[in-house]
């Protein structure tokens, strides 16, 4: 009857449902993060293109492909416009 007691005691349930919602807020952290980077290069396609067909083009990859496409953008054309000219 003692380690029935005893058994009754351990809060297991609470640990797991404490771990639940820390990877859940870690989840949303990240989901808002990326949701902002995505929005940043979103406006800095628009807005630092030169021409108009490069405007919508990479407004459409970055639109359809989402936190990959943003990712493709600022690596290709966000590097190659801040390396100064030689």
């Amino acid at each position: 009857m003692f380690s029935i007691y005893l058994f009754a005691q351990n809060d297991v349930g609470g640990d797991l449902l404490r771990g639940f919602f820390g990877a859940a807020i870690v989840i949303w952290l990240l989901a808002i993060a990326a949701t902002v980077f995505w929005i940043w290069m979103i406006i800095d396609a628009l807005t630092n293109e030169p021409t108009t067909n490069e405007k919508i083009l990479w407004f459409l990859v970055i639109f359809f492909l989402h936190f990959i496409g943003a990712l493709v953008y600022f690596i290709v054309r966000r590097s190659s416009r801040k390396r100064p000219a030689l």
